[in-house]
């Protein structure tokens, strides 16, 4: 469980990023993470990994304090929190199933990782994660021959192999097509489901973190100003995250968000 308290964030210039956030994820809950830019989306999941220092405030994962970490021991915390990034962070030259196994790179020797020569456990484990996103077929392609829907999906393997206790997700679909933007959410949010796995998704497109999320949580000002479900983000709400705007065109998607999506939007998604 993530448990965030009071956390806040002012920069040197004086910008006050973070004030006062509060919040606690549950095993399993995905919370989608929306607000304009500067609201402190952003700030908010580099403060979590430690990427940049609180000003005020504490982080507890699984009950332990980081923000109390030492510098020396950031790799171990990190080592827990997964992290799926907008433009994959992928090797290129490296095939998918090297990509996968370097989220083991905090878990072997050097030497190991040097000469890719990973342990046979981390081999099969990985193996399993790339069958579970849909890219059994594809475990000797390099990174480069892959659209843009694959390259996510090993961006989620790789998060996966690290055997996180916390999912960070900044902008899983910035990049994608409609499509291909509904079956990684989807994705993200079954296998959250399976795992237990609490994550953060920070998400521009506020209809598909309606469809798919059980709670949004918005940002305004470096502050919390909604925490509730997809439906109480009403025009007022809206209005109230993003500023002064006209919301009556915003549509509510049809169907079921997370849990209940059909299964078939990913009976298709290992080609996109």
């Amino acid at each position: 469980m993530l448990r965030i308290e009071a956390l806040g964030k002012t920069y040197r210039t004086g910008d006050r990023a973070l004030d006062g956030i509060s919040l606690t994820v549950a095993p399993g809950e995905v919370v989608g993470l929306i607000g304009p830019s500067g609201a402190g989306k952003s700030t908010l999941i580099r403060c979590i990994n430690r990427l940049v220092e609180p000003s005020a405030g504490e982080i507890l994962l699984g009950g332990e304090a980081i923000t109390a970490v030492a510098t020396r021991h950031l790799p171990a915390v990190r080592r827990r929190i997964g992290m799926i990034f907008q433009e994959y962070a992928l090797v290129e030259r490296l095939t998918v199933m090297e990509n996968v196994l370097s989220g083991r790179l905090g878990y072997v020797p050097f030497w190991r990782s040097f000469l890719r020569r990973f342990p046979q456990r981390d081999i099969d484990a990985a193996f399993a994660l790339l069958d579970r996103v849909g890219l059994a077929a594809h475990v000797d392609k390099r990174a480069d021959a892959l659209s843009g829907g694959q390259r996510q999906r090993v961006g989620i393997a790789r998060a996966l192999a690290q055997e996180p206790e916390l999912l960070l997700v900044d902008e899983p679909t910035a990049s994608l097509d409609p499509k291909t933007s509904q079956q990684i959410m989807q994705l993200i949010c079954e296998i959250c489901a399976e795992r237990a796995l609490p994550a953060i998704v920070n998400i521009h497109d506020v209809a598909l973190a309606q469809r798919f999320v059980s709670r949004i949580v918005g940002l305004h000002g470096g502050r919390v100003v909604y925490d509730g479900t997809p439906d109480g983000l009403s025009t007022t709400v809206l209005e109230r995250i993003y500023g002064v705007a006209d919301w009556s065109a915003l549509a509510q998607p049809d169907g079921e968000r997370c849990d209940a999506a059909p299964a078939a939007l990913l009976a298709t998604g290992a080609g996109l």
